[in-house]
């Protein structure tokens, strides 16, 4: 199927939502073309090393505001996994055939997901994060809601977008938030050794 890319330093995981600003002449016409015909666009990771092979199907959800000259500020969703088969011209707009990037048949145990929740609970409890509500979707991946609700960045994000597996990504995943989990809690100590007497004891 052929869809519209946009490409950014950015990696939208399934369920993930976050608000884009819309500037660009072609990406302003993919998006109101998405808008008009309640379709989607590919969402993929675009650095220096140029674009991935695999993206994320994306709808908008709400339009937040509308400029005078065009741009849009809009909330979108990531909806299903892709992979780039080729690119395609004719648009203003990148565009490209792509095809389902689906999970292989690899479940999750119950222990590898109480590891991967007991370690984000902890981490939200070192962040003092309680806003930060826990997974509740049964129809999407674990680890796509839990990898959603911390920056890991891009290049951390894109692999976990590309493992096909739940299994590996909640494997993955758990190191990732252990990793988090330690560098808060370093980052604590150092604030509270400093308050204390305005010196840092280095280990």
């Amino acid at each position: 199927m052929e869809i519209g890319l946009f490409p950014l330093e950015l990696v939208l995981l399934p369920s993930e939502r976050v608000p884009l600003h819309v500037f660009e002449d072609r990406y302003k016409e993919l998006v109101s073309e998405c808008l008009s015909q309640t379709s989607e666009f590919g969402l993929i990771l675009e650095t220096e090393e140029g674009i991935r092979d695999v993206g994320t199907r994306t709808g908008v959800l709400e339009v937040i505001h509308t400029f005078d000259d065009g741009r849009m500020n809009v909330l979108v969703e990531g909806h299903d996994r892709f992979r780039l088969v080729y690119e395609t011209e004719g648009r203003s707009f990148r565009t490209a055939f792509v095809e389902p990037f689906e999970d292989e048949d690899e479940e999750a145990s119950e222990a590898e997901v109480e590891a991967a929740m007991e370690v984000f609970r902890r981490l939200v409890r070192v962040a003092e994060a309680d806003e930060i509500e826990e997974p509740a979707d049964q129809e999407v991946a674990l680890s796509f809601q839990l990898a959603a609700r911390v920056d890991f960045g891009p290049e951390l994000k894109q692999e976990l977008l590309e493992l096909r597996s739940e299994r590996q990504r909640l494997v993955r995943l758990a190191e990732l938030l252990e990793r988090a989990v330690a560098g808060l809690a370093r980052e604590r100590e150092v604030r509270e050794r400093a308050s204390g007497n305005g010196k840092v004891t280095p280990h």
